[in-house]
C-alpha cells in the first residue's frame, strides 16, 4: 500500500500533466493558476486510498482522482467571487478572479468542470461519471442554501455542499476499483462520517458553522464521535485501510 504522502505526489503529478480541450486556447493559464495552488487534495488522495485499499490500481484511479480535484477547484474559484464570498486571496496568492478578473475566473471554474466531467467519462462505467455529476449538484445546491442564509438544518446543508464530494471521493475510488455495488455500502458508510468530520472540523478552525451553533467544545465532540464511528466502519472491512486511517487520523488531531 502506498503511503499517502505518495499519492499526494501520484496527484500532483497527474494534474501537472494533464491536457485541456484546445479550444480553450489562452483560458488555459487561468485553470492551471488554481488547479496547480496547492492545497492538501484531501479528495483525490482519499479516491486513490480507497481505490488501492478495494484491490484496485491507482493508476488506473487517477483520472477519476483528477476530476474530483477539478471539481473541487471549480467550486473555489467561483466562491472567491465578489458575487459570492469575495476573498481577494487564496492559498497564500491572489485569487483567480483578482489574477486574471472575473469574467475570466467565471470562465475558468466552468472549464474545470467541463474538464473534469470528461476524465470522468474516460471509463467504461458510466455510474462514475454520473456520480461525480450527482455529487457536484448536490455541492451547489448546498452552497446555495449557504449563501441564501437557508441555514436552519446545518447537517443537511454541509452533507450537500461538503459531505457529498467526499462521499463521491469513496464512491469513485471504489467504481475505479471495479468494486461491486453490492460489497461497497460498508465503504460509503466510512466515506459519510469522513466527510462530516472534515466539515466540523473546518467549522471549528474558523469558528462558524457547527461551532458557532453549539460551541467549539460541542463541536469538538462531534467531531471525535464521527472520527469514532470513521475508525469502526474501517476496522469493519476486509481490507488493508491503514492509510485510510492515517487520513482520520491526520483530519481529527488538527481540533485536539
Amino acid at each position: 500500500m502506498r503511503r499517502a504522502e505518495e499519492l499526494r505526489d501520484a496527484v500532483e503529478a497527474y494534474l501537472r500533466s494533464l491536457t485541456f480541450a484546445p479550444e480553450l486556447g489562452a483560458l488555459e493559464p487561468a485553470l492551471r493558476y488554481s488547479l496547480e495552488s496547492g492545497g492538501k487534495r484531501i479528495r483525490p488522495v482519499l479516491c486513490l486510498a480507497v481505490a488501492e485499499a478495494a484491490g484496485g490500481d491507482v493508476e488506473r484511479a487517477l483520472p477519476a482522482a483528477g476530476a474530483l480535484e477539478l471539481v473541487h477547484t471549480f467550486s473555489l474559484v467561483h466562491d472567491d467571487l465578489p458575487a459570492m464570498d469575495d476573498d481577494e486571496e487564496r492559498r497564500g496568492r491572489p485569487s483567480a478572479h483578482v489574477a486574471f478578473g472575473e469574467g475570466v475566473a467565471l470562465l475558468a471554474g466552468d472549464a474545470l468542470l467541463g474538464e473534469a466531467i470528461r476524465l470522468a467519462l474516460t471509463y467504461d462505467d458510466p455510474g462514475l461519471a454520473r456520480e461525480l455529476v450527482d455529487a457536484t449538484l448536490g455541492m451547489i445546491g448546498g452552497q446555495y442554501r449557504d449563501i441564501t442564509g437557508d441555514d436552519d438544518d446545518l447537517e443537511e446543508l454541509h452533507g450537500l455542499k461538503t459531505g457529498r464530494l467526499f462521499a463521491a471521493s469513496v464512491g469513485l475510488g471504489l467504481r475505479a476499483a471495479g468494486l461491486p455495488e453490492a460489497e461497497q455500502v460498508p465503504w460509503r458508510a466510512f466515506g459519510d462520517e469522513l466527510g462530516l468530520l472534515f466539515q466540523v472540523v473546518d467549522d471549528i478552525l474558523d469558528a462558524d458553522g457547527v461551532a458557532a451553533q453549539v460551541g467549539i467544545e460541542g463541536a469538538r465532540k462531534l467531531a471525535g464521535d464521527a472520527a469514532g464511528r470513521a475508525v469502526e466502519r474501517l476496522a469493519a472491512l476486509a481490507a488493508d485501510t491503514s492509510v485510510l486511517g492515517e487520513l482520520v487520523d491526520s483530519l481529527a488531531v488538527r481540533v485536539g
